[in-house]
Formats: C-alpha cells, sequence, structure tokens
C-alpha cells in the first residue's frame, strides 16, 4: 500500500469517527436538555433542515426553538441511536441509523412514550467539523400516549407516527 493510499483510508476512518461521535453526541444532548446556540452550532449547519416527527424547520434558530419547544413537552428523555451505517464522499457524508427514543410525559401523568424509526442525516465538513445541513427522522412504531400538543404546535394529519 503506497503513504496516499493510507492517508486515504486513514481519513476515511478519522470521518467516520468524527461523525458516530457527532451524531452519538446529539442524542446524548437531546437528554442533557440544553438547546441554545451553542448547542445549535455544535452540530448543525445555520442553513439545516430537519423533518421530524411534529414537524420540518428549517435554520438553526428554527430548530433550536423547535427543539427546546418539543422537549419541553417531556420530563425525562433517553435517545438511543444505533446500526449506523456512513458513506463519506469528500466533504460530505450520509449517516443512516436506527433510534430508539424513551420519553416521560411532562404533563404529571408518569406515562411513558416511545417511538422507534430510522434516521438519516445528510452532514458537511466544516471549519469546526462535520456538521448536520439536514436529517429526517421517521418513525416506524410507537408505544404509550404521546405528548399532547398545543394546536399551533401539530403537524399536518399524514406527519404524525401512528400508534401501536
Amino acid at each position: 500500500m503506497d503513504t496516499e493510499e493510507m492517508q486515504r483510508q486513514l481519513q476515511t476512518l478519522t470521518d467516520r469517527a468524527e461523525i458516530t461521535d457527532l451524531m452519538d453526541r446529539y442524542l446524548r444532548s437531546l437528554d442533557d436538555r440544553v438547546f441554545d446556540e451553542e448547542w445549535a452550532r455544535a452540530f448543525h449547519t445555520e442553513d439545516v433542515t430537519a423533518e421530524m416527527p411534529i414537524g420540518t424547520v428549517h435554520g438553526r434558530d428554527a430548530l433550536t426553538a423547535h427543539v427546546r419547544r418539543a422537549m419541553a413537552l417531556f420530563d425525562r428523555t433517553v435517545h438511543l441511536g444505533t446500526n449506523t451505517g456512513i458513506e463519506i464522499d469528500g466533504a460530505r457524508a450520509t449517516a443512516r441509523g436506527a433510534q430508539l427514543s424513551t420519553h416521560v410525559l411532562a404533563d404529571g401523568s408518569g406515562d411513558v412514550f416511545i417511538s422507534a424509526g430510522h434516521t438519516e442525516a445528510h452532514l458537511v465538513r466544516t471549519a469546526d467539523g462535520w456538521r448536520i445541513s439536514d436529517s429526517a427522522l421517521r418513525v416506524v412504531w410507537t408505544q404509550g400516549p404521546p405528548p399532547l400538543l398545543p394546536d399551533d404546535f401539530a403537524p399536518a394529519a399524514h406527519d404524525r407516527p401512528g400508534r401501536s
């Protein structure tokens, strides 16, 4: 193996490790519940688009506000991601994986709402490292009562995850 090939392989391994770390830290950050400008810059590009079961948002500020509002519906959460496949193409990458999210509702009921699905994130290498430029969470199944969403927060009927 020549030096150039070894450098290419090392860069690919480094990129995969950095992307895996970013995605893991992102899921843990949802449970830490600190959604400020620093949080947003650590994970997302300024022009990020995020598709979630409770709506799609465009822009880092809108995403931060949306995540903050959504996570306020829960008292406690645990988000797990696994089986992530990463495809790298220069300064762009795609990460696809499974996500299991457990939520204790903040309504005082103590009810637990669980959702499971698939995530897909497109990432770009920036001067500050890899960042998510767009993402989608597609829920496959849920269990337990979902939180009651304020009327101005509810997505269109076709965006709501099915319950089982």
